[in-house]
């Protein structure tokens, strides 16, 4: 179990965070209960304080189960405000350095929660519209259908080092960067939990492919994810499936039970299929000369560049000679070229067996060696 020392904690004490539990009460008293700097992402579904007038009916006058619970319901847009501020000011002191938040909303309150989130020091990244693509349609007529959401995505301050899986993103969308506005279907048919009358176990349940890109994007394996408005559990099936571990709080007897069968009938994915893309940038830096010092390469061994028009030397320390040219692979290539910059992993080869092969080949063994386990 992950220990972590709260501030204020004698030396050598720590407090267990509750893995892989849905915690009852209010979420802002269990926030600052938890340890500081203990989470690494939290994925927040706070009530949206709607502002609803009266029924809601069908054209055939059938009555539209609308988000009407005493949870969602307050007094004054001041007395939101408060509620708001509370729970982000619990939920930033949770958040370790590099950590990041998610919060999901309608226009009915968005707008006031992406204000008090600066307002209480985070660093707004992006805001992403969740376009839905079978949205319910607006029966009276007189407004635009609601076809979107939309999440905030912030980190705790303007100086943090967030998670943020630019490829395993870019990979989901069939190699194109991904964009601010998210077309995915809300929750229906098989995934849209019931409880035991038959009826929506909750209004407002978010579905699994919403959750599997945040968590992708923002969150690596063994990352704790905490969402203070549970619900029916998406965040907590989504976060068990990939491998990360979750806190989920939840005021709600009857949720908790809905989402405590759901998340045990979840069953992780194998580590293989854990693993995501990730850029040239995050693999293992590995230096040119220990390739000759492991004898991969041998001092006095002619590299070609990838053209075959251009050759130099490899010298005992890691650096190459070219005629009155000295240096690194990437500044000799440069010379060579006269280009401002060279990338000599990709532009030096070596021969072998009568094969000119690029260098970068022996990088990756070296880094696919460092990836596997020690046998010791």
């Amino acid at each position: 179990m992950k220990t972590t020392k709260p501030a204020g904690l004698p030396a050598g004490q720590h407090v267990p965070l509750p893995l892989n539990q849905i915690l009852d009460g209010d979420c802002i008293e269990r926030m600052r209960a938890l340890p500081e700097n203990s989470v690494d992402l939290i994925f927040a579904d706070p009530p949206y304080n709607l502002q609803l007038k009266g029924a809601l009916h069908r054209p055939d006058n059938s009555m539209v189960d609308a988000v009407d619970d005493e949870w969602d319901q307050f007094a004054s847009f001041a007395a939101y405000d408060k509620f708001t501020r509370e729970w982000l000011a619990a939920a930033r002191r949770i958040l370790k350095p590099d950590g990041a938040i998610w919060v999901i909303g309608s226009y009915h309150n968005i707008f006031r929660v992406g204000a008090a989130l600066q307002d209480a020091g985070y660093w707004l990244l992006n805001d992403v519209v969740w376009r839905k693509s079978n949205p319910m349609p607006n029966f009276r007529g007189k407004r635009l259908t609601n076809a979107h959401e939309t999440m905030i995505w912030a980190s705790k301050s303007d100086t943090a080092k967030y998670t943020f899986n630019y490829e395993a993103l870019k990979s989901l969308n069939e190699g194109v960067q991904m964009r601010s506005d998210w077309v995915l279907p809300i929750c229906t048919g098989h995934e849209r939990l019931k409880n035991a009358k038959g009826e929506k176990a909750h209004p407002t349940q978010k579905p699994e492919s919403l959750l599997h890109r945040v968590l992708i994007a923002t969150t690596n394996p063994g990352d704790v994810v905490l969402d203070p408005f549970f619900g029916t559990g998406t965040t907590g099936a989504v976060a068990k499936m990939l491998g990360r571990d979750f806190i989920g709080i939840e005021r709600e007897a009857e949720y908790r039970e809905v989402a405590a069968a759901r998340i045990a009938r979840v069953r992780k994915y194998d580590s293989d299929a854990l693993r995501v893309s990730t850029s040239k940038r995050a693999e293992p830096r590995v230096p040119f000369g220990q390739l000759v010092e492991r004898g991969m390469l041998r001092p006095g061994e002619m590299l070609t560049s990838l053209n075959g028009k251009r050759s130099a030397k490899v010298r005992a320390d890691g650096t190459l000679i070219a005629d009155d040219v000295r240096g690194s692979i990437h500044q000799v290539g440069a010379a060579l070229e006269g280009a401002p910059s060279c990338n000599g992993w990709t532009y030096w080869c070596f021969r072998r067996d009568g094969q000119s092969v690029p260098i970068d080949v022996l990088r990756q063994q070296i880094r696919a060696e460092m990836a596997r386990p020690s046998d010791v």
